[in-house]
This record gives structure tokens, C-alpha cells and sequence, in this order.
């Protein structure tokens, strides 16, 4: 039963993750930690965050890792082909057309449409990922300044085009430091 179950939700998520994995992150958290439970808004947080330093899409990453945790190696190729079949099928289809020479202006006013579409969904991602990664209470508000100190380094660098990888690395060791500092401030 876990098996289809996990090849219904991430079948969903592949087919309608359109514009990338930040598009899709509104729809994976929507099934992944809303619908089913599989992990917390925290544990999305983390399966975010660790994507981004392992290789593959977002959403590849994250049904490797809820099949892995909850039906194992098997659980994980399930989800995993799940995410990945109805992109295939889809790329198999416009393939077709785009290799034969013939223009569609039913797919390029698809293509188009979705842009504004997808721009939406990123920013709402963002959001999510910064409300859940800056703010550890809702009632009352509370600031998780590790976080927080985090978010403005990283962000002002990346104005200054910093290398992607160099922020990444950078935003890992603050985290680390600062964890490493709450440690021992709790000592």
C-alpha cells in the first residue's frame, strides 16, 4: 500500500512541477508534509537545503528521500520513477514535434503562458523557505538568529554575484558555527 501511495503523490509532483524544482517546491510541500504527513514543514526545510549541495532536481532529491524513509531502497526507486515518468513521457512527445521540423503554436503559447505562472510559484516557495527556516514560532514570533545573521550574509553576497557554490558553502558554515555556538552557550 505504501508503495502506490508513494507512486500516486510523486507521480502528481511530476507531472505538474513545471518551471523547475523552486516552482515545485509549492506542490511538494502540498503533498509531501499537507496531504500525506511524510515529513514536517522543517524536514522540507532540510530536504531543500540538502538538494541544493547533492546533484539532480529538487524534486528528484526529495522523493529519494521520503522513499527512503518510508519504505526503504525500494520505497525510493518507486518514488524516484514516479517523479521522472511523466516528464519523460511529456519530453518524449514534444520531442517528436520539435525534431521533425514542425512549430506548434498551441505548445509555444503553452510554454509561454506557464513563464508568469512559474515566476509565482518560485516567489511563493521562497517565502515558504524563509518564514520556516527564519522564524521558529509563529506565537509568539521568534527569531532564529543563526538563521536570520545566515540569510543577510548569504543575500547581500549574492548581490554582489558571489559564486553560487562559495554562498552555499559560506551559508553552511554560519549555520554550523552558529549551532556550534547555541551548543555551547546551552552548556
Amino acid at each position: 500500500m505504501i508503495f502506490l501511495r508513494l507512486f500516486i503523490a510523486f507521480l502528481e509532483v511530476g507531472a505538474f512541477a513545471f518551471g523547475g524544482g523552486y516552482a515545485a517546491l509549492p506542490l511538494i510541500e502540498r503533498v509531501i508534509v499537507d496531504r500525506y504527513g511524510w515529513l514536517t514543514l522543517k524536514e522540507m526545510t532540510d530536504v531543500v537545503s540538502i538538494s541544493q549541495i547533492t546533484p539532480g532536481p529538487i524534486a528528484l532529491n526529495a522523493a529519494t528521500f521520503v522513499g527512503t524513509r518510508m519504505a526503504g531502497i525500494p520505497g525510493a526507486v518507486v518514488a524516484s520513477a514516479a517523479t521522472v515518468l511523466p516528464q519523460t513521457v511529456l519530453l518524449l512527445i514534444l520531442g517528436y514535434f520539435f525534431f521533425r521540423g514542425k512549430r506548434s503554436s498551441v505548445i509555444e503559447r503553452a510554454c509561454g503562458s506557464l513563464r508568469p505562472g512559474v515566476t509565482g510559484l518560485i516567489g511563493a516557495a521562497a517565502i515558504s523557505i524563509f518564514f520556516s527556516s527564519v522564524f521558529v514560532s509563529t506565537a509568539p514570533i521568534a527569531l532564529d538568529p543563526v538563521a536570520l545573521a545566515a540569510f543577510a550574509v548569504i543575500f547581500l553576497l549574492r548581490l554582489k554575484r558571489i559564486n553560487i557554490i562559495s554562498l552555499v558553502m559560506l551559508g553552511a558554515g554560519v549555520g554550523l558555527l552558529g549551532g556550534l555556538a547555541e551548543q555551547l552557550a546551552g552548556l
